[in-house]
């Protein structure tokens, strides 16, 4: 794909349709908009563009489409597969001033929403009106929820309460040649034609820009509890996860932290002080919430009752909104954590939970055999282990050579226990190079004509998901 650079005509075009103030050219302005939270990667747009309405995004992306410019959309930057990074240049198109809440529809429990809007401010304004939004990324007090669906994202709670594609149910959409469409209908049922909608979910901007977002909401769950519950082995901890499961009991949250884990992120926070046994490999972080208060210590009961087969430690229960509030602020600082030890690689992994001990196993097994350290948490309730490989005292050579050969062979022992490459990350800049482990020739091939018809100039977040 040949792609045109952006001239003093085309930035004088950018003036006309937007505010000058929202053209961004100098390189101190566009650095921020050069790299996301992906390693240390680093591309600079030519230009950034900031607007507001619709219309704008119509008359820019036309504007491109004819010129064979590249556009790169941006959310909050936040993410770890490189989605956000302009590697051709061009126009990083930022959609942080879309940031509305339009309208909550409380008797259909719905939400209409602009792509900027942060998903923990829209999480709390709907439980202001007892409605609930479960999906809720690592990075949830920053990202944008029009990233999170461009990355069909889903964090802890997705174990009971599914992911973003499971809660939109409409989108505008505005496609590479400046057409602006919605893909569905305000509808909990649809089966009228081609499912546009789930289609643009997990697209990762590749097909088209996201304006506008409906989702559904639940009502918000009453109560939760939450327990911590150390393990002597990481692997007792990764088989326990299907044996709480044949209790018949769903947990809205069941997360897997190694002790590396959770001993660099006590480390990294402040004031947050938990006490872990030297002969403690891992913990279980378990939630449960509904209704009726009651049932849900009955439910603790029941988990903690089938956990007496492992060898586990002290089962510290959160007694207090601040204990919940501090075991989830260790969780979600993990990532930050690891990344302030070292350079870093964080790989997406997922497999069916009852695999979750083959595949740490394997990870160990491939991380001696190529000479890395890593460190592993994640959702072990729907079998998402995010695998961070540490960089320490790696030399260069063996970091940008071997490394490869070690990250492709833990994705072949991914798809072997049936399972696939990216969970909840997406495949972005660099994942691409694996997708084959993943998917055969020919379902590749229909992808990239699905791509080929919204965008047969190839301008919308080239360089993405596909080699």
């Amino acid at each position: 794909m040949v792609f045109n650079k952006v001239t003093p005509y085309i930035i004088n075009e950018f003036y006309k349709l937007l505010d000058k103030k929202y053209v961004l050219v100098n390189e101190s302005d566009k650095n921020k908009y050069a790299h996301d939270e992906t390693e240390d990667l680093h591309f600079m747009p030519e230009v950034v563009l900031c607007p507001g309405t619709t219309e704008e995004i119509s008359s820019i992306l036309k504007l491109c489409n004819d010129n064979a410019i590249p556009v790169t959309p941006r959310g909050a930057g936040t993410g770890l597969s490189g989605g956000a990074l302009p590697v051709f240049g061009g126009v990083s198109l930022s959609m942080e001033r879309f940031n509305k809440i339009i309208y909550i529809d409380e008797k259909n429990q719905q939400v209409t929403v602009e792509p900027g809007v942060i998903t923990q401010v829209l999480q709390e304004t709907v439980a202001d009106k007892k409605l609930f939004y479960p999906p809720d990324p690592a990075s949830r007090g920053s990202c944008f929820i029009g990233g999170n669906v461009a990355e069909n994202s889903g964090g802890p709670k997705a174990v009971k309460y599914g992911t973003v594609k499971d809660y939109v149910l409409n989108l505008e959409v505005v496609l590479p040649d400046g057409n602006i469409i919605y893909t569905g209908a305000n509808v909990i049922k649809n089966a009228t034609g081609y499912n546009l909608t789930q289609l643009i979910v997990g697209s990762e901007g590749t097909l088209g820009i996201i304006t506008k977002i409906v989702l559904r909401l639940i009502p918000l769950p009453e109560h939760d509890l939450l327990i911590l519950v150390p393990f002597k082995s990481a692997e007792d901890a990764c088989a326990a996860v299907g044996v709480i499961f044949s209790t018949g009991i769903i947990p809205s949250a069941l997360e897997f932290m190694e002790r590396d884990a959770i001993d660099w992120t006590l480390k990294f926070v402040s004031n947050i002080n938990i006490p872990v046994d030297d002969s403690t490999k891992a913990h279980l972080l378990i939630e449960v919430d509904g209704n009726d208060k009651a049932q849900l210590f009955r439910d603790i009961e029941k988990i903690t009752s089938v956990l007496e087969q492992f060898n586990t430690g002290d089962i510290l229960f959160a007694e207090s909104a601040q204990q919940k509030a501090d075991l989830w602020h260790l969780r979600r600082s993990v990532a930050e954590a690891v990344k302030s030890n070292s350079i870093y690689k964080e790989e997406d992994t997922v497999v069916p939970r009852a695999h979750l001990p083959q595949l740490l196993n394997g990870v160990k097994s491939i991380s001696n055999k190529y000479g890395f350290r890593s460190v592993c948490y994640g959702h072990a309730g729907d079998g998402n282990l995010h695998v961070n490989i540490i960089k320490g005292d790696m030399n260069e050579d063996h970091w940008n050579t071997k490394l490869p050969e070690g990250i492709r062979e833990i994705f072949k022992l991914v798809v072997s226990l049936g399972g696939t490459i990216s969970a909840e990350h997406g495949i972005g800049l660099v994942q691409k190079y694996y997708m084959p482990i993943a998917y055969s020739d020919i379902q590749l091939q229909l992808m990239k004509n699905i791509k080929g018809i919204f965008d047969p100039k190839g301008i919308m977040n080239p360089g993405k998901i596909f080699i």
